[in-house]
């Protein structure tokens, strides 16, 4: 079978694997953090496995069967998870972030031995520091505008965009606020009544950065 043939194919089964992933995460997030309120609903749930799947299979059009397809893999699935929680209880739960964060580290570091590219992991632990001293800065300016679980996630979020570019970094970190920013404006035109500090970051943060991941070459 040629590579040409085997594309789409590679493409779909890992599409696949994002649907079947996308609930498994669900299940052990509801049980290792049951103070979130369990399982979400039904269509919840299957609204997760789509954008999951469609995640995994744009992810594996962008990297192939690079050595980095699995850490930004594993930025899909927790996206949409960090996303759903960000949006239903207005939480980015620590444990989440730091296992993107950690487990990411892991997963890049095995990347740049393979390929190898030790520029790239040293522009990630680089990436990660600068966007999180950023968040963290303009936290404490704004304590209303950001919480500290958006200062928290810009750092695994600096570090994916740092180990493909300081390009992609500065984009990435620059329409997480532009996003934001559309997020809460229809968010205002739809709910008249809901304040500017309701809308999450999380998600405004986690499309910028994976739009640029996919679209920046």
């Amino acid at each position: 079978m040629t590579a040409t043939a085997a594309q789409p194919l590679l493409v779909a089964a890992l599409g696949l694997l994002g649907l079947l992933t996308s609930p498994l995460a669900e299940v052990l997030i509801a049980r290792s953090l049951p103070r979130l309120g369990g399982l979400p609903s039904y269509t919840v749930r299957i609204t997760t496995a789509v954008v999951t799947a469609a995640l995994f299979a744009l992810m594996t059009v962008r990297f192939g069967l690079s050595p980095a397809l699995p850490a930004y893999l594993l930025l899909g699935v927790l996206a949409v998870q960090l996303s759903r929680l960000d949006v239903a209880h207005h939480l980015l739960p620590n444990p989440l972030v730091l296992i993107l964060l950690s487990a990411g580290l892991v997963l890049l570091t095995t990347s740049s031995v393979l390929v190898p590219d030790w520029p790239a992991l040293l522009r990630a632990a680089v990436g990660g520091g600068i966007l999180f001293l950023g968040y963290l800065i303009l936290g404490l300016i704004s304590p209303g505008g950001l919480g500290m679980g958006d200062v928290k996630l810009a750092a695994p979020l600096g570090m994916y965009l740092g180990y493909l570019g300081w390009t992609q970094l500065f984009y990435g970190g620059l329409l997480g606020f532009v996003v934001g920013g559309v997020m809460t404006v229809l968010l205002l035109l739809l709910k008249r009544g809901a304040k500017p500090t309701e809308v999450p970051h999380g998600p405004a943060m986690f499309a910028a950065a994976i739009g640029v991941v996919l679209l920046g070459g």
